[in-house]
């Protein structure tokens, strides 16, 4: 709750020893008792602690004297008696101390709300903006030509080239299919002959389109029952083995049986 150098601070009371920090938590989930806590000897302490360091941190001096002004309220409203404090209209201890707790959590939120944005601006300090305009000499093209691309008529000439019916696109270049499903399910079969043998072997020397095609074939296959395979790590060999299924008689171009 309170910054590395209030935390270190190391305190040898009559009712407590230890850093400032385990004491405020102590004092807040009523573990030890406030009015048992000699205030001026934690002061004295503090004091004492800058004598050594010989320097001295303004925020965390801001820090230790908002975290005893708080304790210092708290400890003289628990003693205060309680006709007194339904005369000033005091709060109670135990909404006293809900007050300083609220108070030491909302002051560690705007702390660490700060050191995020110090940070943040001083990893920002090596990076630059510019806030001139680019000079003439480094534009690629004229302002005024880049003006006149914004024109009603070339937005005109832009929507009407998106509204033309493209052209139908040449497909001479593209050839028949040079391999059918049939051809390569009655290689997968005569492959099954043996029992089980390696999917690269299916396709060794084949282009493409016969190992795409190789694949639904093997994948009809599958299908009727005649074969299965595994593959035991990704991208590895792919073992066909024969189904239980005995395979068709003939086959079509389309890989359908006949007959």
């Amino acid at each position: 709750m309170a910054s590395p150098e209030v935390s270190r601070l190391d305190l040898d009371l009559d009712v407590f020893a230890g850093p400032f920090d385990l004491l405020l938590a102590l004092i807040l989930r009523e573990e030890l008792d406030l009015l048992e806590v000699d205030l001026a000897e934690i002061v004295l302490a503090y004091l004492d602690h800058l004598q050594a360091r010989d320097e001295l941190d303004l925020e965390a001096a801001t820090e230790f004297l908002v975290l005893i002004a708080a304790l210092l309220e708290l400890k003289s409203r628990l003693m205060l008696p309680g006709e007194e404090l339904e005369e000033l209209d005091a709060l109670a201890p135990a909404e006293a101390a809900e007050e300083l707790l609220e108070r030491m959590l909302a002051y560690a939120r705007f702390r660490g709300a700060g050191g995020w944005l110090a940070a943040r601006h001083e990893e920002q300090q090596a990076s630059l903006f510019r806030k001139a305009p680019l000079p003439g000499e480094l534009r690629r093209v004229p302002v005024d030509a880049a003006q006149a691309a914004y024109t009603p008529d070339v937005l005109g000439q832009a929507l009407g080239g998106l509204l033309r019916t493209p052209p139908a696109l040449d497909l001479r270049h593209l050839g028949p299919p040079r391999v059918s499903v049939a051809d390569r399910l009655a290689v997968l079969r005569r492959l099954l002959a043996r029992g089980t043998f390696g999917f690269e072997e299916a396709v060794r020397g084949a282009d493409r389109q016969t190992v795409a095609v190789t694949v639904f074939a093997l994948l009809e296959l599958y299908k009727r029952g005649e074969a299965g395979w595994e593959q035991k790590e990704p991208f590895g060999e792919i073992t066909v083995r024969a189904g239980d299924a005995p395979p068709a008689a003939t086959e079509d171009d389309d890989g359908a049986a006949t007959p």
